[in-house]
Formats: structure tokens, C-alpha cells, sequence
């Protein structure tokens, strides 16, 4: 590298700036870095709640399911699942989390109010509401998990590409550039010293 730099003094100026401006950006990218590791443990640590939330939830809607068909009847339950009116729905937004955009779910229509089953609330008895709220609260549970999942991947990717540019800064960018303003200032001491010697012969002849 120090071969494609000319041995000026205005030369090893623009290094020293390229120097600078690397290791402010190394700076930054570091930074950058340790505030994406620090939002990735965070969602880390809820996605994790949430998946021990689903596996309790997922247990209580499917006993609550059991006992709604072995008391009611599956023909009644599965008479109260049809009648559903209204689908959940999903809308996708975004949030900038230093300078990458994550998704945000968020879901409307999940959990309803008796009235909004779609069954008749006196042909149906409270085994079956509660079955269908148990499930209501497992899909959205299941809903902000995937939100959560899909927020970690895009951070790991981010946190790696963050990674490498940090590295390339830290052990070749600014190393090579040290390099050639150690070799620049070398040669120009030796051009100086080159200078002082033929004007101190020219001055005796």
C-alpha cells in the first residue's frame, strides 16, 4: 500500500485525514454495534417470556377445548368455531432501530367481546367462551412471538454486517493507512537528511 502513496508532505496531510475520519467511523460503527447487541439481548429476553407464555397457554386453551367437547359436545363446538364472522387481520408497520428498519405486527380482531363471536351467547355455554378466549390470547401471543423472531434476524444480520466493517476499520483500513504515513514520514527525513548532506558538500567545494 505504501507504494501507492507519493513521499509529500501534502500526501501524509491527506493520510492523517483518512486516519481521522477512519477512526471517527470506527467509533461510530462500535457504538452502532454494542446499541444493536444491546436490543437484540432485550428482544432476546421478551422473546423468550413470550414462548414460555405460548407453551402455558397453548396447554390452558387445549385443556379448555377438551373440556368444552367432552361436556357440550364436539358438533357444538365446532358449531361455535364456524360461526366465527370477523377474521383476525395483521397490519405491518415499521420502526427505525439505528438505522435498520424492524417490522411491527400489529393484529386487530384476536380477542372479542361475546357479542363478537358470531355465536348466539345463550345457545353456548361458558366452557366454549372461555375455550375461545384461551385460544384468542395463544394467537396473539403467537403473533407478537413471530414480531419478536422476525426483529432478531434482522439485527443478527445487521449486527454482522456492523461486525465486519468494524474489523476491516480496526485491523486493515486504518493499519494500512498508519502504515503509509510511518513509510511518508520515513522518506521524507531521509529526503531532508538527502537535502542537508549535498548542500553541506556543496558548501565545502
Amino acid at each position: 500500500m505504501t507504494q501507492e502513496y507519493k513521499p509529500t508532505r501534502s500526501t501524509l496531510m491527506e493520510i492523517k485525514k483518512k486516519i481521522k475520519l477512519s477512526e471517527t467511523g470506527h467509533n461510530l460503527l462500535k457504538m452502532k454495534r454494542d446499541g444493536l447487541i444491546m436490543e437484540f439481548f432485550n428482544i432476546l429476553e421478551k422473546s423468550k417470556d413470550i414462548r414460555s407464555r405460548i407453551t402455558q397457554n397453548y396447554k390452558v386453551a387445549m385443556d379448555k377445548l377438551a373440556i368444552a367437547k367432552a361436556v357440550d359436545g364436539s358438533i357444538e363446538v365446532k358449531s361455535a368455531a364456524f360461526a366465527l364472522s370477523e377474521n383476525p387481520t395483521l397490519e405491518l408497520k415499521s420502526r427505525n432501530v439505528m438505522g435498520i428498519v424492524v417490522p411491527e405486527i400489529e393484529a386487530k380482531s384476536v380477542k372479542k367481546r361475546l357479542n363478537e363471536r358470531g355465536y348466539g351467547i345463550i345457545g353456548t355455554s361458558t366452557r366454549i367462551d372461555e375455550a375461545a378466549e384461551a385460544f384468542e390470547n395463544l394467537v396473539e401471543d403467537i403473533i407478537l412471538a413471530a414480531e419478536y423472531e422476525t426483529k432478531m434476524r434482522k439485527l443478527i444480520e445487521e449486527i454482522d454486517k456492523t461486525k465486519r466493517r468494524v474489523n476491516a476499520l480496526e485491523f486493515k483500513v486504518i493499519p494500512d493507512l498508519q502504515s503509509a504515513g510511518s513509510f511518508i514520514r520515513f522518506r521524507l527525513e531521509e529526503m531532508e537528511r538527502e537535502n542537508t548532506f549535498r548542500l553541506k558538500r556543496f558548501k565545502e567545494k
